[in-house]
């Protein structure tokens, strides 16, 4: 395989980890679900459901963003009552972000309309082209450049 390939498929990911088309995607999927969640917000909803409980500190690097904004939009959240504080067991001084029923409710709202949007968008692909490029996509997030593995 040659730098090409490379290039491609590095200059695509740079369009995809874009903050604002991020930002843009986010807005999308958010729309109407009520006052707390939006773009802002989607990503701190987001890493919790993928992480589990989590404190401000240990999610910032998840979200991309440092603690005090985690804390900023996780009180957003909160008074929304998608996300609750608990104290953390093995830090007496901490709190977790812990997603509540409602919290989980609009996170699988956001994954079916992410995944409607998705194959909306792959439905003029020909006929087992979204599924090879779904099975070749897992393989690179599992076995690519981000994994740690040098092959």
């Amino acid at each position: 395989m040659n730098n090409d390939v490379g290039h491609e498929i590095a200059d695509a990911l740079g369009i995809l980890l874009r903050r604002t088309t991020r930002e843009q995607l986010h807005r999308q999927l958010t729309e109407g679900l009520g006052e707390g969640l939006d773009e802002v917000t989607y990503p701190v909803l987001s890493a919790l459901a993928r992480t589990g409980p989590r404190s401000a500190a240990d999610l910032a690097p998840e979200v991309g963003i440092d603690r005090s904004g985690v804390t900023r939009r996780a009180s957003r959240l909160e008074a929304a009552g998608l996300v609750r504080r608990e104290p953390d067991p093995d830090d007496g001084r901490a709190q977790l972000l812990v997603l509540t029923a409602r919290g989980r409710d609009a996170v699988t709202e956001l994954r079916g309309r992410l995944a409607a949007h998705i194959a909306r968008s792959l439905s003029s692909w020909p006929p087992g082209e979204a599924e090879a490029f779904a099975r070749q996509l897992r393989r690179f997030t599992t076995d690519g450049p981000f994994t740690g593995h040098t092959g």
